[in-house]
Parts: structure tokens; C-alpha cells; sequence
């Protein structure tokens, strides 16, 4: 039985959208068969070689593939074969003639979608493909809304807070973790960026190919063309043999570029030509290399302040801030510290193999109420020595934010919005204990809740999985 009878009544009304490969080595046919497709109104191509048919698919494409059995070179049967180790789903239809029946049950128990048998009606044919591309678009659309669950759940493991601030921060890193769009990151020292970096490539396309992280202030001068772009055997003394650079060894991934201010001049116009062009050459060498990957860069400093001053590139810059993302500090989060603070403890337990030590509502309430000029990566300083058994360093971040231009009431409120944070964590988000720990009645509390924004429901300690907290 083929898969027409099992997909019966299944077919909506309408051409789905998606195209269609068709290869067939007779060109008579393919003629044939593209009228029958322009009609239908199929975003349809028809081709002579299966192999090149091969080049055009992955597991993002939206359509199906019928193809005959009979063609020299790569036949039906082979292509099918490789078409399913490259995605499984992928609906396959095979024209098949008189002789080649038992062949196309074979090739139906190895996943076939269906088969047609010569000679086929046109009406006939553009069925079939009809439900196999409903078939295509619903297996596309089910592995999309997987992977926005799951990316949604990885990314707030790695970006934790429940702050406008961190809401916004993830909200645009969806929005533009499936684009090939090249990105810069802005945020002072500490607050995440290559955890917001390796964030974004988790959840894109690109995720199962390398992420290459590179410090551009650490690279030592005499080496760095090298290790950015390879270089051939001969190319300098002591190059025995040939050897990739970074950029070749992310091909189909994404490089990140932290510090990209202390990148030398020189090396900044070199840098452009390859974000431009997508291609590299070794030194060398003079033959271009294509390069497949997607550009982050991180800064910890203003860079048109950079390019005022000479000392960076205005049109690097302008290609690079396509895209921005600005990482919040920790003084404009404050509420988030608490949680976060718990994770790092967690994970600094985990690593020392030591029991976590119990926080109390106060060791909240002092975190909360610091400055933390070194971000969450002082933050997990301080967690590291906290799951030590040595408390908290009295001189670390002390003292307050310097909030000499907020007024008065800001900062009430802040502090006020902080305090009840650190309670509610405490308190794994009981309602009853917070209100009696702040001596205030339960009526207040959920006031204040209100005016703040809080969600006991952000409070409980299991409301984030674990991950990279920051850095």
C-alpha cells in the first residue's frame, strides 16, 4: 500500500507552499513535468543530475523531491539514500517504470514518501507532491516550535534575571539568533558578553558547527595574521607546513572577536575585507578561501568614542553595529542579584564538591544593597568564596552605587524593590514568611509587589535551569 492511501483526506485545499526538485535525466520529460509544475503554481526546478539535486538540500528545506530511478550516474535509489542521512523526513517520491515495482517497495520500507508508476497523469503527480509538501511544511513548522522551546529554556539558563532589562536582552537575541546578521556587543567588564555571545550561537542555525573565541588584546603581534588566517608552508621562518587560522577553523560557524578595540589598525582594514568579502587567504598564498561564518564582536568601550580618537575604524565599526546588544550592568539589575547569586553558589558548590551553604535573607539584602563594579563576574567571586565557607569579603564591592543624579524617591524605590527581591529568593517565593520577615502586612507586600513589578512565581528556586550565569 502506498503512502497516497494512508495521506487520504489528509490534503487541505490550496497549493502548499515549498518548492520541488524534479530530476529526471530526459529532457523531454523535464520539459513535460515543468509545465505541469508552472501551472500548479509549484516553485519548481528541474534538473538533469541527482548530485547537483544533493547541493541544494538540508535540513531547512521546505519542499519535496521526485526523482526517477533509472539515470546514469547517481540513480534513484543511491539519492534517496543519501537525501535521508541528510535529514530522514525529507519527502522523497520516486517515479518508477513497469519493472521497477518490487524496487520502489524496497525503497518505500527505507523511507521513501511515495512512488509513481510511469506513465503518471499530470493531475496525479501534482497530488502527490501536494501532500508531501503539507507533510514537509508541518515537519518544519513541528521542529521550529522545538526548537523555540528549547532554545527559550537554554537561553534563560544562560542569561538568568527576570529585570526589563535582561526580558529585552533575550527578546533580541531571539529575534536575531536565526539571521546570519553580524553583531556587536557592548558592555562594561563582567556583565556577559560572551555568555550573551555563545548564547547566540546555541540557538541559531549554526549551533552543531564551531563557536571560535577569540581575544584580540591577547594575540601576540608578531603571530596574529597568522593565527587569524593561516598561512602555507614557507611563509614566514619556522612555517614547516601549512596551517589553518581561526577564521578556517570556524567555516559554518560563528567567530567571536572580544576586545575588538586593542585589534591593531592594520590588521582592522584586513579584518574588513574579509567581513565583506567572506573569504580569506593564507599568507602565502594567493589563492581566496571562502568562509562561511557569522561575526561577533565584543567591546567593552565606546568605539565611536574609539573612532573619534583615531584609534578604530569608522567603516569597521559601521559594519560591525549592524546589530548592537547592550549588556546591562549589575547596579541596573539589582533585583536580579539575589537569584543570580544563588545559581553561582550552586554551581561553585557543585564544582568544589562541597554541600551548599544555606543563604540567608540578609546575605541577600547586602548583595543587593552593593555596588558591583566587576559585574556578575565579581558577583561570582563572591559566590566562589561564599560556597568556601568564607562568607562574604567585607571590601569587595562595598558600598552603594553612585546615584548622585537619581533623586531621592529613585533610590527609595530601588532600594525598597531590592530588599523585597532578596526576601521573596530567601523565601522561595512564600508570600506569608516574606511579609513577616519585612514587617509589613501581607496587603502591603502584594501592594509593593505590584508597584514594583514582582512575580512571586519568579522567585522559586527552580524557575531557572542552570547554566552560564555570566561572566
Amino acid at each position: 500500500m502506498n503512502r497516497e492511501a494512508q495521506d487520504k483526506g489528509s490534503a487541505g485545499g490550496g497549493t502548499a507552499s515549498g518548492q520541488v526538485l524534479f530530476i529526471d535525466d530526459e529532457e523531454h520529460i523535464r520539459h513535460a513535468a515543468g509545465q505541469t509544475f508552472e501551472l500548479a503554481g509549484f516553485d519548481a526546478h528541474c534538473l538533469s543530475d541527482a548530485a547537483e539535486a544533493i547541493d541544494r538540500l538540508d535540513r531547512t528545506f521546505s519542499g519535496v523531491v521526485v526523482t526517477d530511478i533509472r539515470m546514469p550516474g547517481l540513480d534513484g535509489m543511491a539519492f534517496l539514500q543519501k537525501a535521508l542521512e541528510i535529514d530522514p523526513d525529507l519527502p522523497v517520491i520516486l517515479v518508477t517504470g513497469h519493472g521497477d515495482i518490487q524496487l520502489a517497495v524496497e525503497a518505500m520500507r527505507q523511507g521513501a514518501y511515495d512512488f509513481l508508476e510511469k506513465p503518471f497523469s499530470p493531475d496525479h503527480l501534482v497530488e502527490v507532491i501536494k501532500r508531501g509538501l503539507e507533510r514537509r511544511a508541518l515537519t518544519i513548522e513541528n521542529r521550529q516550535l522545538r526548537s523555540a522551546v528549547a532554545g527559550r529554556d537554554r537561553l534563560e539558563a544562560r542569561l538568568i534575571g527576570r529585570t526589563e532589562a535582561m526580558i529585552d536582552l533575550r527578546r533580541q537575541i531571539r529575534a536575531i539568533a536565526p539571521t546570519d546578521a553580524d553583531i556587536l556587543i557592548v558592555g562594561d567588564t563582567g556583565t556577559g558578553k560572551e555568555v550573551a555571545a555563545r548564547a547566540l550561537h546555541a540557538i541559531s542555525p549554526r549551533a552543531d558547527r564551531p563557536f571560535v573565541a577569540i581575544n584580540c588584546g591577547a594575540l601576540p603581534a608578531d603571530l596574529i595574521e597568522s593565527e587569524l588566517f593561516g598561512h602555507e608552508a614557507g611563509a614566514f621562518p619556522g612555517a614547516t607546513r601549512a596551517r589553518y587560522g581561526k577564521f578556517e577553523h570556524a567555516r559554518g560557524g560563528t567567530v567571536f572577536l572580544d576586545e575588538i578595540e586593542s585589534m591593531p589598525i592594520g590588521l582592522q582594514v584586513k579584518l574588513l575585507r574579509v567581513i565583506q568579502e567572506r573569504s580569506i587567504t593564507r599568507l602565502g598564498s594567493n589563492d581566496p578561501v571562502d568562509l562561511d561564518v557569522r561575526f561577533i564582536a565584543a567591546s567593552k568601550y565606546d568605539l565611536e568614542r574609539e573612532v573619534a580618537e583615531g584609534r578604530f575604524r569608522d567603516d569597521l565599526l559601521y559594519r560591525l553595529n549592524v546589530i548592537t546588544l547592550r549588556m546591562p550592568t549589575l547596579a541596573q539589575r539589582k533585583e536580579d542579584i539575589p537569584r543570580l547569586f544563588t545559581q553561582l553558589v550552586d554551581e561553585a558548590a557543585t564544582r568544589y564538591r562541597r554541600d551548599r551553604p544555606e543563604i540567608s535573607a540578609a546575605v541577600y539584602s547586602r548583595l543587593a544593597g552593593r555596588d558591583w563594579p566587576g559585574n556578575v563576574r565579581e558577583l561570582r567571586n563572591a559566590a566562589d568564596r561564599f560556597a568556601l565557607g568564607l562568607g562574604i569579603d567585607a571590601t569587595a564591592g562595598e558600598g552603594e552605587e553612585d546615584d548622585t543624579h537619581a533623586t531621592l524617591a529613585t533610590r527609595m524605590n530601588a532600594h525598597e524593590r531590592s530588599l523585597i527581591a532578596a526576601e521573596l529568593t530567601a523565601r522561595d517565593g512564600r508570600i506569608g514568611e516574606t511579609h513577616k520577615a519585612l514587617g509589613i502586612s501581607r496587603k502591603s507586600l502584594y501592594e509593593k509587589m505590584r508597584k514594583h513589578r514582582l512575580d512571586r512565581s519568579d522567585f522559586h528556586q527552580d524557575a531557572n535551569g542552570s547554566g552560564d550565569a555570566g561572566d
